[in-house]
C-alpha cells in the first residue's frame, strides 16, 4: 500500500514523502495513529493544502521536546527488582515500568515513547532511548538494583553482585545480634587453633 506520511516515521520516510509499506503495517499502525494517509488523489490535494499545518505543527511539538530533551538526556533513575544472587530478574524490566520511573521522576512518557532493543533482564546500569518526537531522542541511564544502596554502590561502578562471595559472608548475617555473632568467632577461633592439621 503507498501511503502519504504525515509526520517523520523512523526507518521510513520525512513527512510529505509517499512511500510503499506492507498493508497490514498501514491498516494497524500508520493509518490508525495519524502518522500517514493512503496515498490517493484526494489525500494528496488534502496533504499539500493543510501542509503548511501540519509543519508548523510538527515545528512547536519539536521544539516542547527539545525543552524536555535538554532536561532529560543523561538524568539516571533507579529501578527496585528482586533478583537472584548472580543477578538474574525475577521478571523483567519492562517499557511500561521504565515510563513509570520517568514519570515519577517528573517527566511525562508514556510506554509507547521508550524503546528497548531487547528485554531487561539482568541487575545492572542500563542506556535506554526515550522517543519524544519523531525527530528527537534522549538517553537515559535505568540502575536496576535490588534495593538503593546498591543501586548507590552500583552508580559509583562497583560491582554488587562480586561483593557477597561466600568465603567473605560476614558471621552476622547468621545472627540476631552482634553479641552471638561475636562468641561464634571466638569459637570458631578457639576451636581453628586446636583442628590445624599436623605437618
Amino acid at each position: 500500500m503507498e501511503v502519504v506520511l504525515l509526520e517523520r516515521v523512523e526507518k521510513l520516510g520525512q513527512m510529505g514523502e509517499v512511500v510503499r509499506v506492507k498493508d497490514g503495517f498501514a491498516r494497524n499502525f500508520l493509518l490508525p495513529r495519524s502518522k500517514a494517509l493512503r496515498a490517493t488523489k484526494d489525500n494528496l490535494k488534502r496533504f499539500e493544502a493543510e501542509r503548511a499545518q501540519l509543519e508548523a505543527r510538527n515545528l512547536e511539538l519539536r521544539k516542547e521536546a527539545e525543552g524536555v530533551h535538554a532536561k532529560l538526556e543523561g538524568q539516571s533513575f533507579i529501578v527496585i527488582r528482586s533478583a537472584s544472587d548472580s543477578g538474574h530478574l525475577y521478571g523483567s524490566v519492562s517499557t511500561r515500568d521504565i515510563a513509570g520511573v520517568l514519570t515519577e521522576g517528573g517527566f511525562s512518557v508514556t510506554r509507547t515513547q521508550v524503546i528497548l532493543d531487547k528485554p531487561v533482564k539482568e541487575l545492572g546500569l542500563t542506556s535506554v532511548r526515550v522517543m519524544l518526537h519523531p525527530e528527537v531522542f534522549s538517553t537515559v541511564t535505568i540502575n536496576i538494583a535490588r534495593s538503593a544502596e546498591e543501586a548507590e554502590a552500583q552508580a559509583r561502578g562497583e560491582d554488587v553482585l562480586s561483593q557477597k562471595d561466600d568465603d567473605e559472608l560476614e558471621a552476622g548475617e547468621f545472627f540476631d545480634d552482634e553479641e552471638q555473632a561475636a562468641e561464634a568467632a571466638a569459637e570458631a577461633e578457639e576451636y581453628g587453633a586446636d583442628d590445624e592439621p599436623q605437618a
